[in-house]
């Protein structure tokens, strides 16, 4: 048995000087997933489709002394993804980590639902993560180092929801599609494949449901053993976890950060 040495432990949560590529950079989640692995001293490219939001958080984490670059990308479109990966090499010499931390909803119920609103939701959501995991994984694939993908999905990927056909769907699929990728890049290239599935965190968009004085609130909690909603930083931590050595055991997985919705 391998003796346990100290710099091993030392070492393990580092991703100082990795360079990690983050969509949905423009978001709650993602614009702090970014921050996070900015701040732990990786090189971040931030994209996203609205290149003045993702400028400001440049701005802000150069500000800060950390190493940050924009490109302006839709996940879903091949020729975007490939100028994405490009940019990403070009700029910082290779791509050792990738979040996918973008997504969207239109909650509607099926009978109210176009096919096309439906294909929609499923192509930003799960097409769109076979897209950028294809071609970061066939970059990482040429450098010969292995490397980490982490993609955030829901803790809505193992439970329908009224409304939810689309959504439910699609992060269900990405979560097999982590699972299947492992299949195909860890054991051959060393490149980890899991998942995050968050509880409901607070964004823009779900800033109303924090009410506390609210029935939805109070509906919500009833099924969070860790007593309140989530918070983007909540993610921080488990994003470096698996994006850093700790977890090069750790792979196909589909990562419980709900509170302890699950098991509720």
């Amino acid at each position: 048995m391998a003796k346990l040495e100290k710099k091993f432990v030392e070492n393990l949560f580092t991703i100082e000087g990795k360079v990690a590529i983050v969509t949905g950079a423009t978001g709650a989640l993602g614009s702090t997933i970014a921050t996070g692995y900015a701040l732990a001293g990786a090189k971040v490219v931030l994209t996203g489709r609205n290149e003045g939001k993702l400028q400001a958080l440049a701005a802000d984490l150069k500000e800060a002394g950390c190493e940050a670059a924009v490109c302006v990308a839709d996940p879903s479109n091949e020729e975007s993804v490939k100028a994405l990966v490009k940019f990403a090499v070009d700029t910082y010499g290779e791509i050792n980590i990738l979040t996918v931390a973008h997504g969207y909803n239109k909650a509607q119920n099926i009978l109210d639902q176009s096919v096309a609103d439906w294909q929609y939701v499923m192509d930003a959501d799960c097409k769109s993560v076979y897209v950028v995991c294809k071609y970061v994984a066939e970059q990482m694939v040429a450098q010969g180092k292995g490397g980490k993908m982490i993609v955030v999905t829901s803790q809505r990927s193992r439970a329908g929801m009224a409304g939810y056909t689309a959504y439910c769907t699609s992060k269900g699929g990405a979560d097999l599609m982590v699972q299947s990728m492992a299949c195909d890049l860890t054991a051959k290239y060393g490149i980890n494949v899991n998942s995050i599935n968050p509880a409901l965190f607070r964004s823009e968009l779900t800033e109303w449901m924090f009410d506390e004085t609210s029935d939805v609130y109070k509906n919500m909690l009833k099924r969070m053993p860790i007593g309140r909603l989530g918070e983007p930083h909540d993610f921080v931590g488990m994003s470096i976890f698996l994006a850093s050595a700790a977890s090069d055991f750790l792979t196909g997985g589909n990562y419980d950060a709900t509170g302890g919705y699950w098991g509720c």
